[in-house]
């Protein structure tokens, strides 16, 4: 048992992306990574077996707002937490919830002390505090456990980002001596990443980049992005914050993104990536694979009985046809939901596993621009 490490293993000379390895208590994960979001104790559509055996997830992510509310704390302690709960062996990392609390701006406000917010489920008022984020996450038994953290929307003001950044950088400080404070729980290691923010603002970005660098963390997170800012404005964010962050740390850029976002963000130093766009796009009939994007819905794939996608060596891509999926979704089977969530996972756990592949062998860079314009295209 022991304080998650981290090792480079291979690095693109001609950009900045690297290939390496996180060792946690509950096994290795190779990067760069892609962490399917189990937001309340379960990735919708999919078994933990098919994440395990069929998608081969290294990692997955859970959110400390959707447990808290339910199940609760009390009964996921009594199971030996979350692992136990819901049965897997592999690590988690949870989301604080700062992001949930963000969202809910109707319903939330945010103080000193921390957030106060009513529940999404039956309007019950909690209390957020950055000491109590760091309990529920210790009793939910994440690996990895994010810092509270406030997340700014886009635009944003320079006086209001400036603040919240403050307020972030305290709640960081208040986060670091409870959990130094409090105790791993069920007999393994977990590790506090804490989180960049700081909006779209260059000088903020760097001074937090340098606050969050002097805490000495295992990793660090980037927060704050994909918000509603334009593409190239995350780039040009994230090329900047992992110029300010520890190389030999991994860095997660949070809640990002899109197949060409990942491969982009990739290129800039980023390690590891959470997104809800694989399961929730797939359950909307949106397939991504490695011909493009389709949206298995429109009448042109009606009679079209060729595979989901040839070009993934999988069962669910290779057996099931493009006419049968659009035969689910129109009847609303929820077969249909599982199939096309399948896909996206195993595609994009493909895509990790493909670019690392050539990260190591010195190619990533051709192999990123020859295969952008085809995954990124409309079929």
């Amino acid at each position: 048992m022991g304080k998650l490490t981290f090792e480079i293993e291979g690095a693109c000379p001609a950009t900045k992306a690297r290939a390496g390895k996180i060792m946690t208590d509950h096994g290795e994960i190779q990067t760069p990574v892609f962490m399917p979001v189990g937001t309340a104790g379960s990735v919708k559509a999919i078994s933990q077996g098919q994440l395990a055996d069929d998608i081969n997830a290294p990692i997955i992510l859970g959110n400390t707002y959707h447990l808290f509310l339910r199940p609760g704390i009390d009964i996921l302690e009594a199971a030996g937490g979350l692992h136990q709960f819901m049965k897997w062996r592999r690590p988690i990392l949870t989301d604080s919830g700062g992001y949930q609390v963000f969202s809910l701006a109707k319903n939330r406000k945010i103080k000193e002390e921390g957030v106060w917010f009513q529940s999404h489920i039956d309007g019950s008022r909690h209390l957020f505090t950055p000491e109590k984020v760091m309990d529920i996450q210790r009793s939910i038994g994440a690996d990895i456990i994010m810092a509270f953290d406030e997340c700014t929307p886009y635009p944003c003001a320079y006086k209001d980002t400036l603040q919240s950044m403050e307020l972030t950088h305290r709640w960081l400080d208040r986060c670091f001596m409870q959990f130094d404070q409090s105790s791993d729980r069920y007999g393994f290691h977990q590790n506090l990443f804490p989180i960049v923010q700081g909006g779209m603002f260059y000088d903020l970005r760097k001074i937090s980049c340098e606050f969050v660098r002097d805490k000495n963390a295992v990793g660090n997170a980037i927060g704050g992005l994909s918000v509603g800012e334009p593409e190239e404005m995350m780039y040009e964010y994230t090329a900047l914050c992992c110029e300010h962050l520890p190389k030999e740390k991994p860095r997660y850029l949070m809640g990002v993104g899109n197949p060409w976002n990942l491969l982009e963000c990739m290129s800039y130093g980023i390690d590891m990536f959470d997104c809800v766009m694989p399961t929730r796009n797939g359950r909307n009939g949106m397939l991504f694979t490695t011909q493009g994007v389709i949206n298995i819905k429109n009448k042109k794939w009606e009679k079209d009985f060729s595979s989901l996608d040839e070009g993934l060596p999988h069962e669910y891509s290779n057996y099931y046809t493009k006419a049968y999926l659009r035969h689910l979704f129109a009847a609303k089977e929820i077969l249909a939901l599982q199939i096309a969530s399948m896909q996206n996972l195993c595609f994009y756990q493909w895509l990790m596993k493909e670019a690392r592949k050539q990260i190591m062998e010195n190619n990533f860079l051709s192999w990123r621009n020859n295969i952008l314009p085809i995954i990124k295209r409309r079929l």
